[in-house]
C-alpha cells in the first residue's frame, strides 16, 4: 500500500530532510546538502517564500518511508518568463515506479489546484539551488553545490510523460600542458587588461572582499544570468543567504575581481573548495569534527568548484573571458589542486563551453530539466 501526506509534523519533517542521506548510505559518489540551510525549508519566514509558496510530500510503502517530493510555485518566475508553472524539486524515491508515480501525481494534482498548466523540474527556488536530474555520470563524484540520484529516475520520469526542456553539462577542468596555449592565454589577458585599463580588486580578507564588492557582484549577476533558463530576480533574502555561505566557505585565492578605470567591477568570478568529501561522511551536518575538515579544505582543497561567474554584457565581447580563464589557469597550478568542476553549464552555452576549450577538459556529467503539460 502505498500513501502520500503532506509534510506537517516534526517527524515527518525529519523523514523528508533523512531520506536522500538513507538511501544513498554507502554511495561513494552521493553528497548531501548542507543541513542547516535544508532545514530552512520548514521555516515561515524561508527568504524564499517571499515570492513563492511551497508543498512537501512524503511516500510510505506498507507503512515504510519510501520517497519525497517538494512543489514550488515560484510567482517571480512565472512573471518573468509569462508561464503557468509549478516546480518540482527535492525528488528522491526508492527503485520502486509506483512510488514515483504517486509522488509526482500528487505534485500534479497541487499544481491543478493553484490554476497552473506545466509542471517542470527538477528546479528549486531559484539557479542558486540544486537543479537538473543526473541522467550521465553516475560513478562520478557530485559536488557539494548538486544533487547526486540514481539512474532509474530517469527511467519513471519519462514514463510519466515528462519530456526534455534543457540540458547542463558538467566538466572536470585541468590546466592545458600546451605551453603555447599558456603563453597566448598570457599574452590575450595582459593586452585585454592594458587595452581596456582594468585592474585586479584588492582585498585583505573575505570580510573586506564581500563589503568593497557584494553589491557589484549581484549586479553583475542580474544582469548576465538575466535570460539564463530558470532564473529569477534576486530578493533581499536570496542576497543575505549567499553572503552567509560565503563567508564560511570563501578564499581570497579562489576569487578574482575585474575593475575598470573608475574602480567599478566589470568581471567577478568565484570558486569554492570542493568540500562534498567532509559533508558526505557527516550527512551534511556541521558537527565540530566536520567543522574542522570543512575549515581544512578552504584552506588546503584538492578541487575547486566554479560558482558564479559575471560579466558586465559591455565587455562580453572584448576578450574578458580569456582574462578569468588565465586568472583560473593559475589556481590550478597551486600545489595540491587537481581540477576545477565547473557544475553546471546549459548545453548550448556555447560561449562558455568555447571558453574551457583553452583548458584539459573532461566532460563527465549532465543533467536535465524535464516539462510535462497538464492542462
Amino acid at each position: 500500500m502505498i500513501e502520500v501526506k503532506e509534510v506537517a509534523s516534526c517527524r515527518q519533517r525529519r523523514e523528508f530532510l533523512d531520506f536522500p542521506n538513507k538511501l544513498y548510505k554507502g554511495n561513494p559518489c552521493y553528497a548531501p546538502a548542507l543541513m542547516m540551510d535544508e532545514r530552512k525549508i520548514f521555516r515561515k519566514d524561508y527568504h524564499y517564500y517571499d515570492t513563492s509558496e511551497a508543498v512537501y510530500y512524503n511516500a510510505y510503502k506498507d507503512g515504510r518511508m519510501a520517497g519525497r517530493i517538494s512543489g514550488i510555485l515560484q510567482r517571480s518566475s512565472n512573471e518573468k518568463w509569462g508561464q503557468k508553472r509549478v516546480r518540482f524539486t527535492r525528488f528522491d524515491v526508492i527503485d520502486d515506479f509506483e512510488v514515483a508515480k504517486a509522488l509526482l501525481e500528487t505534485v500534479e494534482a497541487w499544481a491543478r489546484q493553484k490554476g497552473m498548466d506545466t509542471v517542470c523540474g527538477p528546479l528549486g527556488f531559484s539557479d542558486l539551488e540544486r537543479e537538473g536530474l543526473l541522467i550521465e555520470g553516475f560513478d562520478q563524484m557530485s559536488t557539494f553545490e548538486e544533487q547526486y540520484n540514481a539512474p532509474y529516475y530517469q527511467t519513471f520520469i519519462e514514463k510519466l510523460g515528462y519530456e526534455k526542456e534543457v540540458d547542463w553539462t558538467e566538466s572536470q577542468l585541468r590546466p592545458t600542458k600546451d605551453p603555447e596555449t599558456l603563453e597566448e592565454m598570457k599574452k590575450m589577458s595582459d593586452f585585454v587588461m592594458k587595452r581596456y585599463k582594468l585592474h585586479f580588486g584588492p582585498a585583505k580578507s573575505t570580510k573586506e572582499f564581500l563589503k568593497l564588492y557584494a553589491d557589484d557582484l549581484f549586479e553583475l549577476l542580474d544582469k548576465s544570468y538575466d535570460q539564463i533558463y530558470g532564473t529569477v530576480p534576486f530578493t533581499k533574502g536570496m542576497k543575505k543567504l549567499m553572503l552567509d555561505n560565503f563567508n564560511l566557505i570563501i578564499d581570497l585565492d579562489h576569487v578574482a575581481v575585474i575593475l575598470d578605470e573608475n574602480n567599478k567591477a566589470v568581471c567577478l568570478g568565484i570558486c569554492f573548495p570542493g568540500i562534498a568529501k567532509p559533508l558526505q561522511r557527516s550527512g551534511g551536518r556541521l558537527t565540530p569534527l566536520t567543522l574542522l575538515k570543512v575549515l581544512h579544505k578552504i584552506k588546503h582543497p584538492d578541487v575547486i568548484d566554479l560558482a558564479l561567474i559575471g560579466v558586465d554584457p559591455e565587455y562580453l565581447n572584448r576578450g574578458i573571458s580569456v582574462v578569468f580563464a588565465y586568472e583560473l589557469t593559475k589556481m590550478l597550478q597551486a600545489p595540491g589542486i587537481k581540477y576545477a568542476d565547473t557544475n553546471l553549464n546549459l548545453e548550448d552555452n556555447y560561449a562558455i563551453l568555447n571558453l574551457w576549450k583553452r583548458f584539459d577538459r573532461f566532460e563527465n556529467k549532465r543533467r536535465r530539466s524535464y516539462t510535462k503539460k497538464i492542462a
